[in-house]
């Protein structure tokens, strides 16, 4: 039997512009059957309606996951993506995704998930004719009930192909889930002495299972942070927001979030809030 999926309450991280200036643009996100926990972080899907509005832009940060991702008119296998991910948002459309957990994706590739960074992969490639039948699946769900059906599509689809169990899969993710909990773990060599293993062990095994290393998921994570408090709205200090997240000063974590961003925190921050309030 195949279990339910279910919403997602919780506030997503890494959302640029956590809310559009003009048209309706929907976003759910279901947690997979417990057959699937272990390798899928979650089912997604973003719908928007921008008739009558011109065009607006969608942006969010870098996460250390792949994604399989079906859209209205587009389909693939993503790696993961370092640079920070643009969408503009036109007409009618919708997308849906599977994010695999960090590590999860490795068992349905069959090799090291650093060859696929910062790429697309036809779904062909990794799963045959059948991953274009998927799309059509998803592609075919009527729109009222679409990100369930679409998700129980996809659950179907995996649990069909569900890989033999891989120690080093739960191992990745367990890291990975340990250094975006910890804002204090800011070094390799810190995770390192608490995964019990050595640089060079841990670096094989994130270029093989997660796609990036992990001094690039600790410093993704610090500016996950850096947003998440930018967004909140309190009071911050720059300078002593860039020593908690692991930065030498405030120069160089400001070159950092305007190079991954692409605007100063401050802009950012003058740019979060509503007309009405500047």
């Amino acid at each position: 039997m195949i279990g339910k999926t279910r919403q997602i309450d919780t506030e997503p991280r890494g959302i640029l512009v956590p809310r559009l200036a003009m048209g309706t643009f929907r976003h759910e996100r279901l947690a997979p059957c417990a057959q699937l926990a272990g390798l899928v972080e979650h089912y997604w899907f973003v719908g928007w309606d921008m008739h009558g509005h011109p065009p607006q832009q969608q942006e969010t940060l870098p996460h250390p996951n792949v994604h399989l991702v079906i859209e209205h008119d587009s389909d693939g296998v993503y790696g993961v993506h370092t640079a920070r991910y643009t969408k503009l948002l036109a007409g009618q459309g919708f997308a849906f995704g599977i994010k695999f957990r960090p590590g999860g994706f490795r068992p349905f590739l069959g090799r090291a998930v650093a060859e696929i960074a910062d790429q697309r992969v036809a779904l062909a490639q990794v799963f045959g004719s059948d991953g274009n039948a998927l799309a059509r699946q998803v592609r075919a769900c009527a729109p009222a009930s679409a990100p369930h059906a679409m998700a129980a599509a996809a659950q179907a689809f995996l649990l069909a192909r569900l890989p033999l169990p891989d120690a080093d899969t739960g191992r990745a993710a367990a890291l990975v889930a340990a250094i975006a909990a910890d804002p204090a773990l800011l070094t390799v060599d810190a995770l390192a002495a608490q995964a019990g293993s050595n640089k060079r062990a841990l670096q094989r095994l994130f270029q093989q299972y997660v796609g990036v290393g992990p001094k690039w998921v600790i410093k993704r994570y610090r500016m996950h942070e850096a947003v998440a408090q930018l967004q909140a709205g309190a009071a911050v200090e720059l300078a002593q927001l860039a020593l908690r997240l692991g930065y030498y000063d405030q120069a160089h974590f400001i070159k950092e979030f305007t190079a991954l961003v692409g605007k100063p925190p401050g802009a950012y921050l003058r740019h979060l809030r509503p007309p009405a309030t500047r």
